[in-house]
């Protein structure tokens, strides 16, 4: 799902269907009368609304576990994505419903200052020892945790471990063979018996004959296809121009360049919005060399890998990934959910593994966007305690299967996932930069992702990042605001590079 598509709200209106204790319609309220069967005992009723439907089975699930160790009954309602915070405002001020809503990151600071987040009181232990870092970051608003990290969305280095496989078979194969040729060599040139020498020979062609699998351990293997992964986006050309394609192979490196979650990793670690939790306006900086430099070296990569944006998008990636028609891509977690139901349905021929992002150069580190959704306590609600209790429990207790029911991947520490693949995307999470809460600055990632369709396309990096500081700042400080030129240093003429487009042709 591109970053538009999250930003922008969804407007599906779904009814989730009633388990033990019934899921409320959207938008609708509870009769009396279904009341009084739902909700006979007592308890105490504490309302959580959500947007996504993937979460209702999980959800439920979750209540149910909950309410048959505690005197409280949650009640999980799935409401329209348009306008969710406004909806959310108009029940706390009519009812002081929702108790909990499950919220992204970015817009903590909006609910905060209306009076609807609660600075969390999280019920025994510390936070630090139940989330990871990022996902604390970011539910941190001036200071102060306001929610529960609950699953988190980011983006990692896809790549077809079975090309990479064969490729480290291959070399360890050819660095056998030649060790044993130049053994075999060594020998005759010290004048052996001839009886001898036949058996050297003849244990060559034996070795010859043996299979990569029998030759050389797991361990081995393993060993070479982690060298054999690039570090840098320098590593990924030197790949390109160095491997040797299968037939069905059109492309070794294609990713989504239209979408800015996929291409943040270029300019993460040298552009700062907001600091490490994204609220300080005091923290910006946008137009400094390095991220002009980073932007440099993502504008070569039109003329290495040529990559079409009128006819890019994301799921057809996937889909050409799976086809075994691309070795690398950047992707998401989703992207693991796609691939496993392929495999299971019989449509996936390879293997795939997870790597983190590259980095820009060595010694030039990259940083990928990551989003947060999060757990909060309505500052309207009448039960806060309560809340906190139950979201303390949906984000640390009860999230061993939320990627298999939701389709999300948890935010806390010591998860076991399920998956090698999402054990990587929670260490790209980990040093990964949230998307900032600052409303000032809300228009900022679509101006980026123009920028970096701009530059892809060859306009100046230098210019256009310039162009997009001063109008952020003058949002952020509410007067014009003019940045002094930054003279790039001279650099030499490089030699002619490789191409996907002549990779394709050979």
């Amino acid at each position: 799902m591109s970053l538009k598509k999250r930003l922008k709200a969804a407007g599906i209106i779904a009814i989730a269907a009633a388990a033990v204790f019934g899921i409320a319609r959207s938008g609708l309220t509870i009769s009396e009368k279904q009341e009084e069967t739902v909700f006979s005992g007592g308890k105490e009723t504490l309302y959580l609304w959500y947007t996504d439907e993937m979460l209702t089975s999980y959800l439920t699930g979750a209540a149910v576990a909950y309410n048959e160790n505690h005197d409280v009954r949650i009640v999980p309602v799935l409401q329209p994505a348009l306008e969710y915070l406004e909806s959310i405002n108009q029940a706390s001020l009519e009812s002081n419903t929702p108790d909990l809503y499950i919220l992204g990151h970015d817009s903590l600071e909006k609910a905060y200052l209306a009076g609807l987040a609660s600075e969390v009181a999280f019920p025994g232990g510390a936070m630090e020892e139940a989330y990871l870092k990022t996902g604390l970051q970011a539910a941190t608003y001036k200071d102060k945790v306001i929610g529960y990290p609950f699953y988190f969305e980011t983006s990692g280095l896809l790549y077809n471990r079975t090309y990479l496989e064969d490729m480290a078979k291959g070399q360890l194969e050819a660095e056998a063979d030649l060790a044993e040729g130049e053994a075999a060599q060594a020998r005759a040139e010290e004048s052996q018996p001839a009886e001898e020498s036949g058996q050297v020979q003849e244990s060559a062609v034996e070795s010859e004959g043996t299979a990569a699998d029998e030759r050389f351990t797991e361990e081995q293997i393993e060993a070479r296809i982690k060298e054999i992964l690039p570090d840098t986006i320098k590593d990924i050309e030197t790949f390109a121009d160095e491997y040797d394609a299968p037939e069905q192979v059109e492309g070794v490196f294609k990713w989504d360049v239209t979408d800015i979650f996929y291409n943040y990793f270029f300019v993460g670690n040298t552009l700062n919005m907001g600091g490490e939790a994204g609220w300080n306006t005091g923290q910006i900086d946008i137009y400094n060399l390095e991220t002009i430099e980073s932007l440099r070296v993502y504008q070569e990569l039109n003329q290495f890998f040529s990559i079409d944006t009128s006819e890019i998008d994301y799921e057809a990636i996937l889909d050409e990934f799976m086809a075994g028609k691309t070795v690398f891509t950047i992707a998401t977690t989703d992207a693991v959910f796609k691939l496993e139901d392929a495999r299971a349905d019989g449509l996936l021929a390879y293997d795939y593994g997870i790597a983190l992002v590259p980095d820009i150069d060595e010694g030039k580190p990259s940083r990928s966007l990551s989003m947060t959704s999060c757990v909060v306590v309505n500052g309207y609600s009448a039960n806060k305690e309560a809340a906190n209790d139950f979201a303390k429990f949906l984000t640390t207790q009860y999230n061993d299967i939320l990627y298999a029911r939701g389709g999300k991947v948890s935010a806390a520490k010591n998860v076991e996932y399920g998956y090698e693949a999402l054990a990587m995307f929670a260490a790209e999470y980990e040093k990964s930069i949230s998307m900032p809460k600052m409303i000032e600055t809300s228009n900022f990632w679509v101006q980026l992702e123009v920028l970096f369709s701009e530059v892809w396309n060859g306009a100046d990096a230098n210019e256009k990042l310039k162009e997009l500081s001063e109008q952020i700042m003058e949002q952020v400080t509410g007067e014009a605001y003019e940045e002094e030129y930054i003279k790039e240093p001279e650099t030499e003429p490089e030699e002619e590079e490789y191409s996907e487009e002549g990779f394709a042709e050979e």
